[in-house]
Parts: C-alpha cells; structure tokens; sequence
C-alpha cells in the first residue's frame, strides 16, 4: 500500500502541481517528499486496515489526505483562467506545444500574488482574485 500511495500522489502531483514536480526533481528531493508524506498518513492506513475497511476506501481516504494541501491546483486555476480569458495565448501555447511549459512559468508570475491573497478552496472562486490573476496574467504575456 506505501509503494501504491507513492505512485498515485506522483501522479497526482504530475498532473495538477507540475511546478511542484519540477521544483522537487531541481533539488533531488522528490523521492524524500514523497516518502515523507506517504509515511505520514500509514498510521491511519494501518488502522483502517485493522478496521477491515475496503482497499479502494482506504487508498481514497488517504489520497485525499495526502493532497489536502495541494488543493486546489494553482497551475489547472491558472490555466483555466488562461483558457477562458485570453483564448488566443492559450490556443498558440497549446498548439506550439508549450501550454504547460508557460502555464507553470505563470504559477511563479502570480505566486507571490496567490500567497498574499491568500488561495485556496474558500477563495478560489473569488472574483476580485479572479480579477488580479488576469491582471498578472496580462502583465506576464505583455
């Protein structure tokens, strides 16, 4: 279960955190996050396995653990934001192939700006965020 739990937050963090992936791989330390956060959560898994709780129960509850504070994914906001309100970049970043590339360069353009709001589930839907996440966006294309 420790090994399954490492590879699904990997993937997990491959497709909604890849700045974080990248971060991590730069310092050689994914291998250690990974471990210490999978090591985090076995107490609970541990239990539930005595509780005779099903496999996919167990592996849901400690994914959702695990990602708790991941969430939500700067990089799908950004990117949704990129989509819907500059179509034209998104559209030539996608077919030049480098729509993650520049999406993750944008999560560092507004990272002091989703610190200081501060983002997260309750204002993700914010519009005065959503308002100064296009400004930044605007800022960084121009």
């Amino acid at each position: 279960m420790h090994s399954q739990l490492k590879e699904k937050l990997k993937a997990y963090i491959q497709q909604n955190n890849p700045e974080l992936l990248i971060r991590l791989q730069e310092d050689y330390s994914l291998n250690t996050y990974l471990e210490d956060r999978v090591s985090k959560v076995m107490p609970m898994v541990l239990k539930l396995l005595e509780d005779s709780k099903p496999g996919y129960a167990i592996e849901e509850l400690a994914m959702n653990e695990l990602t708790e504070a991941l969430r939500p994914s700067r990089f799908l906001y950004l990117q949704k934001i990129l989509e819907e309100d500059f179509p034209r970049e998104y559209l030539a970043f996608k077919t030049a192939g480098v729509l993650t590339y520049e999406s993750i360069n944008l999560t560092e353009a507004a990272r002091e700006l989703l610190d200081n709001y501060p983002f997260n589930e309750e204002t993700e839907d914010d519009r005065m965020l959503r308002y100064a996440v296009i400004a930044t966006i605007s800022d960084y294309l121009n």
